[in-house]
């Protein structure tokens, strides 16, 4: 754990997964693309637009590099060690392409502006580069790359939301889909180069989010993630809020589950509260990131606001929304960051009960704002100890929080087969708690919602059984 923050959260689970063609398809392609995403969920969101456009031009999908005639790696700064990754595995695509003339490698998403000299002229890593806001130039900068020249468009657009484009859903459990309602950020933290990768905020229209979401039910999915840098923060057309959006995929059919990721605790709203509150099919759960629980680091931060207005916003979450799961990221070790800065982030998780948290040691990242202004000052043993304190502290909030259900019966979206037995089904409540339970001999399949008693817990996941 490396790094510092995660605008949209990661499942490390999925780092440097590699999307597999989708099923049933009759297409025989006349080329394969083989793409691979690091990062958090707007990454792998963006993979599936590059599908999409890949598709159009005749290209498929496949989980076998070495049968790829284009090689894609959509990219992550927020974390270095996603980027000693991404250089590794250039450094392995380099020796397939050594031994198949013709293959072309590129870098798609946030590195590719950073490091765009580096990857195509120094280090002679790939063909193309190629950004976040330009995938609908790929199938140009492909014909520029087979000629032999180095391909790259890395501008960032204040338009561009990819609204026209169908996500082709390449690896999903055919349950859970991740619809993307806004791109870029305006939110200056210190910290983050998202900003800077991503670009300015810009706002989905609605019209074709709900097709979207209209879409995805149309063909079985039961539940759908809406994916912003701040979602809170969404607005059309000077009328249309997040909270008004919410309520319109919610809207959609009771039957498919609404989560949402990621919100800021200078945006977030009583309306949208009372929309969750209103609509039993919009997930009780909230990733409320807090960075620190100093008041002065989070000025440091830019996080514009203070340890006293996010405690409020937790209160009016637990008011609004009884039993809301709540979720959070935590830096350790910013920049001057004190003993009592580090005391005042442990009182305040305490404070908030975290259902679970993704901590990280704070690295510094070029071309951010916390890189020209501050001094990475704090040592690296400091910044281990602090945070093995904040993760031996939420472990001991998660396990209290799960102990909690023991006992209680929740609504279970079976996702499929638990990952220790084919045996039992995993899935998750409306907290977003991980919950698994024995198939016995109920006719089951994933997609199902099932009732569950909770018999028992582990720090990360409920036991138990289906209810009577």
């Amino acid at each position: 754990m490396d790094q510092a923050v995660l605008h949209n959260v990661q499942d490390e689970n999925r780092q440097g997964e590699a999307y597999a063609p989708f099923a049933g398809d009759p297409i025989v392609y006349r080329k394969k693309f083989y793409i691979e995403s690091y990062g958090c969920q707007m990454n792998f969101s963006d993979s599936e637009i590059v599908a999409s456009i890949l598709q159009e031009q005749g290209f498929g999908a496949t989980r076998d590099a070495g049968e790829a005639d284009l090689i894609l790696i959509n990219t992550c700064s927020i974390r270095e060690k996603a980027e000693q990754t991404v250089r590794k595995r250039l450094t392995e695509f380099r020796k397939v392409k050594d031994q198949k003339p013709g293959l072309l490698v590129g870098v798609l998403g946030c590195m590719a502006e950073r490091l765009k000299a580096r990857f195509l002229e120094e280090e002679q890593l790939v063909d193309m580069v190629v950004g976040p806001d330009a995938y609908r130039s790929l199938p140009a900068l492909v014909e520029e790359a087979s000629t032999g020249q180095k391909a790259v468009n890395v501008l960032l657009s204040r338009e561009e939301t990819y609204a026209d484009i169908s996500p082709v859903r390449l690896d999903g459990n055919g349950i859970s889909a991740f619809v993307s309602i806004m791109r870029g950020c305006n939110n200056m933290c210190s910290f983050c180069v998202v900003p800077f990768t991503r670009g300015r905020e810009r706002s989905r229209d609605p019209h074709s989010i709900v097709a979207e979401c209209r879409d995805l039910v149309g063909r079985g999915y039961k539940e759908v993630t809406l994916l912003g840098q701040n979602v809170d923060s969404y607005y059309w057309d000077g009328v249309v809020t997040f909270a008004n959006l919410l309520e319109r995929v919610a809207e959609i059919s009771p039957g498919l589950r609404i989560r949402f990721s990621t919100s800021h605790p200078k945006d977030i709203t009583d309306e949208v509260l009372h929309v969750m509150a209103r609509h039993e099919n919009i997930c009780k759960y909230i990733h409320l990131p807090l960075q620190s629980g100093s008041t002065r680091v989070l000025q440091m931060m830019n996080r514009t606001y203070t340890r006293e207005w996010y405690m409020s916003k937790i209160n009016r979450i637990r008011e609004i929304l009884p039993g809301c799961g709540i979720s959070s990221d935590i830096i350790a070790g910013f920049c001057s960051e004190t003993e009592e800065d580090h005391a005042d982030t442990l009182d305040l998780m305490g404070y908030a009960r975290y259902d679970m948290s993704y901590m990280f040691i704070y690295s510094e990242r070029p071309g951010t704002l916390a890189a020209r202004r501050y001094s990475d000052d704090i040592p690296k043993e400091v910044k281990q100890r602090r945070l093995e304190e904040i993760v031996q502290l939420q472990n001991g909030l998660s396990l209290e929080s799960n102990r909690a259900d023991i006992g209680k019966t929740f609504i279970v979206l079976i996702e499929g087969d638990s990952k220790r037995s084919d045996q039992h089904w995993m899935g998750r409540n409306t907290q977003n708690k991980v919950i698994v339970f024995p198939k016995g001999k109920v006719p089951l399949d994933k997609g199902d919602y099932v009732r569950v008693t909770v018999e028992d817990c582990t720090q990360a996941t409920l036991l138990g059984r289906i209810a009577d």
